[in-house]
């Protein structure tokens, strides 16, 4: 009974436990069946998806057509607008400079030599080489009478193309011969003309730097207005058009427009390739036309030195601007006869350092901050060191000469070294070499570019800090920005201009004559700022407004500001501008016409004059008669054969001078009653000041400065006519303003 009873309960257990089995088969064949349904209802769902997804796509895909096509006109309209503005701007400038110089001057109303004589600050020796290029009987004849001019410096065979830089009148005569002008137009009008139109060239760079900024054509007006409005302090054009700097800053503004474009992020292959081709044909040309051009590309190429240093722009865009500038540095010594100031200048030395320390520091720009900080540091030690010893070297293999002038000057500059040396307080006492006075300041506030202007910068310098910053935390360089984040610092081009401005400005601050390198990219630069949103994005970011929406504030700001800029300026200063162009200016310098007109019909074709600088390179100019020194502060040679003409406003003998004067071979001299009875509140910087302090004639008492010697001043004593004055010099011609001498040849004692 009992087996029975447990074969029972078995067979009843397992037949519980066959039920349990057969149950749980039968649960997963429903669950089976009901996945399957919920995949086959799954799949329908996402079918039905994508069908509806691919007819949404096909309903949207001529919409986004649409708004791409709608995107590009707005674009392309705008781009055109701003490109005819552009050219509207220079165009209207270089008229309106036309017209103002023939206000001023009475240029169209001038016989030939009244004309010349309006070349002011010496530059007229520039126009004489390109009046003789013109009557040379071919082009290859006048560029080798050029090379090889024994007829401008007295007793020396010069090579003027090289010494005075005078491709620009090279290219100008060879283009008015192509072009057969002379039924056209006179060659006088030919040469400012191409000078004017290098003015409009120039405006319209500045139009187009501050138009790639801001990404507005507005600020390309701004910033044309702010130039035209404070042109004193902008442009020399007015007075001295034939200045090398008149030639040379257009094509330096055109390669500044050329890497602001090359150094934005945003851009295509193909306008990067065209930025740098550009960027290579101007710097070229810039380093050809002006003998200091290769200081101008050094404070650039330092620029760009610190934003690869900190990390702020593409190693790459830094070694391609490496190779630029010294492939356009060779070809400019190549052209410039192997001028040896160009292998020596700074630029090359500091492509050399850097290029090497990027050798050796490779891993820079990696590891923890303080890590990175003293690379950093070790960095710019072993760039200027190599640098300096590089250009220390070049100078000692290269027949250099200025190296030692310059060195002396600096440190007679910056009070670091008295001197008695006569070329050197002459140069001191420049007003190019002075500090700005604060009527340059004054001038730029009230045309209200100098408060935005430190608005601007202190923004964008504060930005650039931020990310320098964040690059020496090991933050990478983004590539897409967006408007919402207000980095204005996370732009090299903008990054550049801040170094740019800040270096050029310090220039300025210390040389006066540097102020027409920093004035126009200061109102550039300004009209950038104030046009910019992304300037007002940043400053909104760092106020963290809550009560208004930042965007929308900045898109406000940035049209309302210069629109009551603008406004405020055409009220106020376009009467101004216009009234320029009414009244009429007289000038007219009858002595000097009378000087020359002796000099073309009574002296010998081959005599030599000494006089100063100024006016003999106006002699030059307009009788083509060989002279002693030329106007020309770059040549220290020249510039020592100044000293010895100057010294008939000395307290010399009769002798002495008379030797000083044969020495370079002199036939006349020339005396300006400007000079010899200059009167000056600040005594020290007067000619007869100058020769004094170098000759030792002076003496210091309380404070005050007497000059003194058993001589008295020889231009007011051979005025008297009496001997021994009359042994050595006869008086030929005089009027108001001048007193020719001849120096005789046979010495004639009278008592």
């Amino acid at each position: 009974m009992t087996e029975l009873r447990g074969r029972k309960t078995e067979t009843l257990n397992g037949s519980k436990e066959v039920d349990d089995v057969q149950d749980q088969r039968e649960e997963t064949k429903t669950n089976d069946a009901e996945k399957d349904s919920e995949d086959e209802t799954d799949e329908q769902l996402s079918n039905d998806e994508e069908i509806s997804n691919q007819e949404s796509d096909a309903s949207e895909q001529p919409e986004r057509k649409c708004r791409r096509k709608s995107t590009f006109v707005q674009r392309l309209v705008r781009g055109v607008f701003g490109c005819v503005a552009a050219v509207a701007c220079g165009v209207l400038y270089a008229a309106y400079l036309s017209a103002y110089h023939d206000r001023k001057f009475w240029f169209s109303a001038r016989q030939e030599l009244e004309r010349e004589i309006t070349f002011q600050a010496g530059s007229g020796m520039y126009y004489y080489y390109y009046k003789k290029m013109l009557a040379a009987p071919s082009f290859q004849r006048g560029f080798y009478e050029l090379t090889v001019d024994n007829r401008t410096v007295s007793g020396q065979t010069i090579n003027a193309v090289e010494r005075l830089s005078l491709y620009p009148e090279l290219l100008t005569s060879f283009t008015y011969k192509l072009l057969e002008c002379e039924d056209m137009v006179e060659p006088i009008y030919f040469y400012i003309g191409t000078v004017f139109g290098l003015q409009a060239v120039y405006v319209t760079a500045l139009f187009v730097s501050s138009w790639v900024l801001s990404r507005t054509w507005v600020a390309g007006m701004l910033a044309v207005a702010w130039y035209v409005i404070n042109r004193p302090d902008t442009t020399r054009v007015d007075d001295a058009v034939p200045l090398r700097e008149n030639w040379a800053l257009p094509y330096f503004s055109c390669q500044v427009a050329a890497l602001t474009g090359y150094l934005c992020n945003n851009i295509s292959s193909a306008t990067e390739t065209l930025c740098y081709l550009m960027m290579s044909a101007v710097t070229f040309i810039f380093l050809l036309v002006w003998e200091h051009s290769h200081y101008v590309i050094f404070i650039q190429a330092l620029c760009l030195f610190l934003l690869d240093s900190f990390d702020l722009v593409p190693p790459r865009k830094v070694a391609d601007m490496h190779k630029l500038y010294l492939i356009a540095l060779l070809s400019a010594y190549w052209c410039q006869f192997q001028n040896p100031a160009l292998l020596s200048s700074p630029l090359l030395s500091l492509l050399f350092g850097s290029v090497l320390a990027r050798y050796f520091q490779q891993n820079m720009k990696r590891g923890p901050v303080m890590a990175r900080i003293i690379k950093l540091f070790l960095h710019f030690y072993l760039v200027f060191t190599t640098s300096i010893t590089f250009n220390y070297l070049i100078k000692k293999l290269l027949p250099v000469t200025e190296s030692d002038f310059i060195l002396k000057f600096l440190e007679a500059k910056f009070g670091l070294n008295s001197t008695t040396d006569f070329v050197t307080n002459f140069l001191l006492c420049q007003d190019g070499f002075q500090r700005p006075g604060q009527d340059l300041f004054l001038r730029l506030t009230q045309a209200s570019v100098l408060p935005f202007y430190f608005l601007v910068l202190a923004v964008c310098l504060l930005s650039t800090l931020e990310i320098i910053y964040k690059r020496l935390r090991g933050q990478p360089m983004k590539d897409q920005l967006k408007f919402e984040d207000g980095r204005i610092g996370e732009h090299p081009e903008v990054t550049y201009h801040v170094f740019h401005t800040l270096l050029f400005g310090g220039l300025a601050l210390l040389f006066d004559g540097t102020k027409y390198l920093w004035t126009p990219y200061v109102c550039m630069f300004t009209a950038f700022g104030v046009c910019s949103p992304k300037l007002w994005m940043t400053l909104f970011k760092w106020l963290n407004l809550k009560s208004l929406d930042p965007i929308v504030l900045s898109l406000t700001l940035s049209t309302a500001v210069p629109t009551i800029i603008c406004f405020s300026l055409w009220r106020e200063y376009c009467p101004r501008v216009m009234s320029e162009l009414v009244d009429l200016q007289e000038f007219y310098d009858p002595d000097t016409v009378e000087l020359i007109n002796w000099i073309k019909t009574q002296a010998p074709i081959a005599a030599v004059f000494a006089g100063s600088p100024q006016l003999l390179g106006t002699v030059k100019l307009c009788s083509g008669s060989i002279v002693t020194s030329l106007p020309l502060y770059s040549d220290i040679s020249l510039l020592r054969r100044t000293e010895d003409p100057f010294q008939v406003y000395a307290m010399r003998s009769p002798e002495e001078v008379y030797k000083i004067l044969t020495s370079q071979k002199t036939n006349y001299v020339i005396i300006e009653e400007a000079i010899c009875n200059e009167l000056s509140l600040y005594r020290g910087c007067r000619i007869k000041d100058l020769l004094d302090i170098s000759n030792g004639h002076v003496v210091y008492d309380k404070g005050e400065m007497y000059s003194f010697s058993k001589h008295r001043r020889f231009c007011s004593e051979v005025k008297m006519n009496y001997s021994p004055y009359t042994n050595y010099f006869t008086r030929v011609f005089w009027n108001r303003s001048y007193h020719v001498y001849k120096v005789n040849s046979v010495i004639s004692f009278q008592y």
